[in-house]
């Protein structure tokens, strides 16, 4: 098969807000070759996504991604990672690459399944699909008591574990105080507790510190992202100051490099990963392997729709002991009208990667056309790219 087009959808709700919440739009990747079609989604900001794929060349390694796709053998896995080595290199400085990629990589290992009537998670190596226990990701109330009315609401959905972040976590040590505790009281006593800070402390590992007391008070499992993505100094001092509570990140990894290091130098004791940026479903399964030989736990990260989320579960599929997933249970309605079929927690309240061929999730081509954002990027009097028309 050869990569015959890679067309891009910016879709977006009519109103997006400052609020922390990455399914008020989306880029859709849909990828043909040899007949078939493949669906991805890039994590990362739509249009900058866009124009790396169509950009000019600046020189012989700031090359458009288009340069090392299109027209590219696509036989079997090999081939993803031979077109993604071939990428890194043309474009080794278009930092945008690696987002834009994401979503196509995403999209070769949909329709190499199809084409081959496997699951994504068999061409990547597994033998077994192991169930998971997902977690609702949601963020904070405004007030304690909207976060303890949320934890309740989420227990009431049947979730054994939550995930409570970003604003207003980091305002005032008394007022995070409260809304632990209100997490914790909304949940129960055996309820799993996650907090992400979402990078609010930058790189003060003593105000994160000062949090600890009460997380493990409240037996929170891991501190998520209390310092930027790079900053592994910080996390690793932060490490050093807890005792029970597991500090966690990765979700800013562009490369598996970056998730390596923050493993090996940032000491962090879960890895999260976000195959809409990392360059797609092999490097997510190349840190995931990097984990488990280290003892230390992977989760998917993701926060956007069903395709992602199916995208996310593949690189850990076959990991028995990874047990932990993030889940998103407050999309935005473009996510969840995305796809037409859904990921739903079993009678266990677990949910797996599916069995289906390729990601295994059918998109809802009506989205795609009610929530989009017409584009067209013209350089020279040239048009390089226009929104599809089908």
């Amino acid at each position: 098969m050869k990569i015959e087009s890679v067309d891009f959808f910016y879709l977006a709700m009519p109103e997006v807000t400052t609020a922390a919440d990455g399914s008020q739009d989306a880029l859709i990747v849909r990828v043909t070759a040899g007949g078939h079609v493949g669906w991805g989604e890039c994590e990362a900001s739509p249009l900058p996504s866009i124009a790396a794929f169509v950009t000019p060349m600046s020189h012989g390694a700031c090359r458009p991604v288009s340069d090392s796709v299109l027209g590219q053998s696509l036989d079997d896995a090999e081939d993803i990672k031979r077109i993604a080595d071939l990428l890194a290199y043309n474009s080794m400085d278009l930092l945008q690459a690696a987002h834009t990629w994401s979503g196509i990589e995403m999209a070769l290992w949909d329709l190499l399944g199809r084409a081959r009537s496997q699951p994504a998670w068999q061409l990547l190596g597994y033998s077994e699909n192991h169930p998971k226990t997902p977690y609702a990701s949601v963020l904070f109330g405004a007030t304690a008591q909207e976060t303890l009315e949320t934890a309740v609401a989420m227990r009431g959905r049947g979730f054994k574990a939550a995930k409570f972040g970003w604003a207003p976590f980091g305002d005032s040590l008394e007022g995070d105080v409260a809304h632990l505790d209100a997490a914790r009281e909304g949940l129960g006593t055996d309820g799993i507790l996650l907090v992400d800070a979402g990078q609010i402390f930058g790189e003060d590992v003593d105000a994160a510190a000062l949090r600890l007391d009460a997380m493990e008070r409240n037996r929170v499992t891991f501190f998520e992202e209390p310092f930027g993505g790079s900053a592994l100094r910080a996390y690793a001092g932060l490490v050093a100051k807890a005792q029970t509570v597991k500090i966690a990140g990765g979700e800013a990894a562009h490369n598996r490099h970056m998730a390596e290091h923050l493993i090996d130098f940032g000491k962090v004791g879960y890895i999260q990963i976000d195959c809409g940026r990392i360059g797609g479903l092999w490097p997510a399964k190349l840190v995931a392997d990097y984990a488990d030989q280290r003892g230390v736990t992977y989760i998917n990260h993701t926060f956007t729709s069903n395709l992602a989320l199916s995208a996310s579960l593949q690189p850990f599929a076959g990991l028995e002991n990874h047990k932990i997933c993030e889940y998103p249970t407050t999309l935005q309605q473009l996510a969840a009208d995305l796809t037409v079929n859904h990921i739903e927690p079993d009678e266990n309240g677990e949910i797996r990667a599916p069995d289906a061929p390729g990601l295994g999730m059918e998109i809802n081509t009506a989205t795609l056309k009610q929530y989009a954002v017409d584009v067209e990027i013209r350089v020279g009097g040239k048009t390089l790219f226009s929104s599809p028309t089908k």
